[in-house]
């Protein structure tokens, strides 16, 4: 299961990335907002965070205006690495990489098409395990 979320200015490119999901069957939880009304990204961030520390979603999707908010709010979470991507390389490099469990993005910065490129990316990426990774892991968590 995905978790998705997002500030009033990530609403839009939320029902973007929602149509991707439903697409493609892929199940998810929307963890709001729910309209384009003015939020705090914080509360936001923190449900879809822990959702996914708390093993009730595999992923997360995120989204803010820059994806920047969002994404520093969700890295308080213990467990969580959350990597903001606004390229595909970017998206395929934390996923091998870092095994990041949230992408956070922009609405203000791209657009729906490549956003879309970016989650599929990020959900279709596996991790590596190259020891060097799992090891630079360890040492974020600690």
């Amino acid at each position: 299961m995905i978790a998705i979320g997002c500030d009033h200015g990530g609403y839009e490119l939320k029902q973007e990335i929602i149509a991707y999901l439903e697409e493609n069957h892929l199940e998810y939880k929307d963890y709001g907002c729910y309209d384009t009304n003015s939020v705090d990204y914080p509360v936001y961030a923190k449900k879809v965070a822990h959702a996914v520390a708390n093993k009730e979603a595999e992923k997360g999707i995120l989204i803010c205006g820059t994806g920047i908010g969002i994404s520093i709010a969700a890295n308080k979470v213990k467990g969580i690495r959350a990597a903001l991507c606004h390229d595909c390389f970017s998206a395929q490099a934390t996923r091998e990489h870092n095994d990041a469990n949230i992408v956070a993005m922009g609405a203000r910065v791209i657009g729906p098409g490549l956003a879309v490129k970016i989650v599929d990316t990020f959900l279709n990426t596996p991790f590596s395990n190259d020891e060097r990774h799992v090891r630079r892991i360890a040492q974020i968590e600690d």
